[in-house]
């Protein structure tokens, strides 16, 4: 990638958008908009880490990112090699420090770990040399997905990022999608405002910059991007939401709410999708629908960050 020369890479790890300054943001989605066109090929391959090893560590469920982390260092040439927590010795009692020291010694150049921990990502890139890709942890962060919504939004809005609206609607409190976008987003100028049931709203809620709003109708007015979460049953109390359909009645997103926001605002959904809970199945496969562009957009984008980790050469910062 010649334009990728001219510019330092300062960072071992990707572990959360936090560390990026805006260069470095604008840099990884140029880098990953020149990807995009190899994805567009007959052949969609090229020998950019040809004799590099990709480690994908899941130890948690995935099949969106682990298959487009797969994927995105395939088209680089990089060998990859998935490790799942079923087929681990994590599942046998194995300590993860003790996994991260077996990693360490097959030596790879990139690992990219998702797990149900907050703070797993960084604990593993703190004790390898490696450079290590967060692909989600716990309820924290998961910047590469933060990475590819801004890239699906800024072709949306045609670069521009200052003064726009995004509306981020649905389990708030669970989402490390939400947390990586508000971070992000707001960075990069856009207005960002929040909407769910007030048992779904995140703790320390005070401090992120955003506004907060009870009912759909009201937040979605004039927005010019709406980004549906799905409920993440699966990490919920008992008692934070007594009625599902009560939730769909006034959180679901319909072709009839989504006529509130700014003409064409395009949608937004990280998967799985739950159609009529959080969003109807007209809005998921409607006109304004963007959710297989950022599938695209995933690829494109996780090219990008593999390369940069990859390719560096020394430890640098975190």
């Amino acid at each position: 990638m010649e334009n990728d020369k001219a510019y330092l890479w300062s960072h071992k790890d990707l572990l959360d958008v936090t560390q990026l300054s805006l260069p470095d943001v604008t840099h990884i989605l140029d880098l990953a908009a020149s990807f995009e066109l190899v994805n567009q090929r007959p052949v969609k391959k090229v020998p950019t880490l040809k004799g590099k090893s990709i480690v994908l560590f899941f130890a948690e469920n995935s099949t969106r990112t682990k298959t487009s982390f797969d994927v995105a260092g395939k088209r680089l040439s990089a060998d990859t090699f998935s490790l799942a927590k079923s087929g681990s010795s994590i599942s046998k009692g194995e300590s993860l420090q003790d996994t991260v020291w077996t990693l360490q010694a097959m030596n790879p150049d990139v690992i990219v770990i998702r797990h149900s921990s907050s703070g797993a990502a960084q604990f593993i890139a703190e004790r390898l040399q490696c450079g290590v890709v967060n692909g989600g942890d716990g309820w924290h962060a998961h910047p590469t997905q933060a990475l590819l919504d801004c890239f699906t939004l800024r072709r949306a809005w045609q670069g521009q990022f200052a003064g726009k609206t995004l509306l981020i609607a649905g389990d708030i409190a669970h989402s490390r999608v939400a947390r990586s976008n508000v971070h992000l987003l707001t960075k990069l100028g856009v207005n960002v405002r929040i909407c769910a049931p007030r048992t779904l709203l995140p703790a320390g809620r005070q401090t992120w910059p955003v506004e907060y709003f009870d009912t759909l109708r009201d937040a979605v007015k004039g927005v010019d991007a709406v980004m549906c979460l799905r409920l993440q049953l699966e990490r919920m109390l008992d008692g934070l939401l007594p009625d599902l359909a009560e939730y769909s009645r006034r959180f679901c997103l319909t072709p009839e709410l989504l006529s509130l926001a700014n003409s064409q605002a395009p949608v937004l959904h990280p998967g799985p999708i739950n159609r009529g809970m959080e969003i109807a199945a007209a809005v998921a496969d409607g006109a304004q629908s963007r959710i297989l562009d950022q599938v695209a957009a995933g690829v494109a984008t996780r090219m990008a960050v593999l390369y940069l980790l990859a390719q560096r050469k020394d430890g640098g910062n975190k």
